[in-house]
């Protein structure tokens, strides 16, 4: 009789738990709030049933249709808005490419400019710059050497010139002294074998 009483208890609390349990599950459930999902299940634990179908009360499927058109109006604007970010967000991407190509071709033309120079107007590489300038350096180096040869070549012949012209007017000198002389000489002979004839 005991074991009897114990299962009845037993049964009793199972069942009220089980009994708790569906309450419980049940006053989570609702047509007014949570998931769709909980609402149609709301839905059909509450309806009644015919043979092997649900009743399902017609203001609850307008609710439920309400419900579900809510949520579909609401992921469509989701869907929408995130359309828009997405259309923005390729947008900013198109705008910041764009703006990446022109510092791109400002950073090769700045490179550009910093690896060539400008020679009357001409664009050039600093290596043919270089070059270049280096070649008019020597060039003009060359220039001032046989300048410099030529110069002294031409001092040396001028000073070489300038002394033979001294030898040749002291030549000249002496030689017009002497020829003075002569020229003095000969006219007292000739004055004095005029004084003779004079005498006689």
């Amino acid at each position: 009789m005991n074991k009897i009483k114990y299962l009845a208890v037993f049964s009793f609390l199972f069942t009220a738990t089980l009994f708790a349990q569906t309450e419980n599950d049940e006053d989570k459930l609702s047509l007014n709030s949570g998931t769709i999902d909980n609402q149609f299940e709301y839905a059909i634990q509450r309806s009644n049933n015919y043979q092997d179908y649900k009743v399902i009360k017609k203001t609850w499927l307008y609710t439920l249709k309400a419900h579900t058109l809510d949520s579909l109006n609401a992921i469509q604007k989701n869907l929408n808005d995130t359309k828009a970010v997405v259309n923005t967000q390729a947008k900013e991407i198109d705008n910041l490419k764009a703006s990446l190509s022109e510092t791109q071709n400002t950073l090769n033309e700045t490179n550009l400019e910093k690896d060539s120079m400008s020679l009357f107007g001409i664009q050039m590489s600093k290596g043919s710059y270089n070059v270049l300038m280096w070649s008019i350096i020597g060039g003009l180096l060359v220039l001032l050497v046989v300048f410099i040869y030529k110069f002294k070549n031409s001092n040396i012949i001028t000073t070489e010139a300038r002394k033979a012209l001294s030898e040749i007017e002291e030549e000249f000198e002496e030689h017009r002294k002497v020829a003075l002389e002569r020229e003095q000489k000969v006219r007292r002979q000739l004055q004095d074998e005029i004084n003779k004839h004079k005498k006689i």
